[in-house]
């Protein structure tokens, strides 16, 4: 039942630790992807104001209103969780970096 290379494998595995580039190369990664989704958000939402909706139907109106609405919702929420990321990336990346440097200046005196 129980495979003894599977378990082996698990063990095995090694546990990456961060670092000031790790943390940066995060950052500019979630950061460009902040930039492609807002873009992304920006381009539907002109696209949605320079067509609008054509109906008598008050309950079509209010239906496709609420669409467009939450269609440029979820893309700006994805815009500000990945803006957010790249920010907090790029402050551990600092703190990592300023506390290498503070214990090289320790290990010194």
């Amino acid at each position: 039942m129980s495979d003894p290379n599977v378990i082996q494998q698990t063990e095995a595995q090694v546990k990456v630790t961060a670092s000031p580039l790790r943390c940066i190369t995060g950052a500019v990664i979630s950061g460009g992807m902040s930039f492609a989704v807002y873009s992304l958000m920006i381009a539907i939402a002109t696209n949605f104001a320079t067509k609008p909706i054509h109906s008598v139907n008050p309950l079509v109106v209010k239906i496709s209103s609420a669409v467009r609405t939450l269609v440029v919702g979820v893309f700006a929420l994805g815009t500000g969780v990945f803006g957010i990321v790249a920010v907090g990336l790029l402050a551990l990346g600092v703190q990592l970096l300023v506390q290498q440097l503070t214990k090289r200046k320790g290990n010194q005196n």
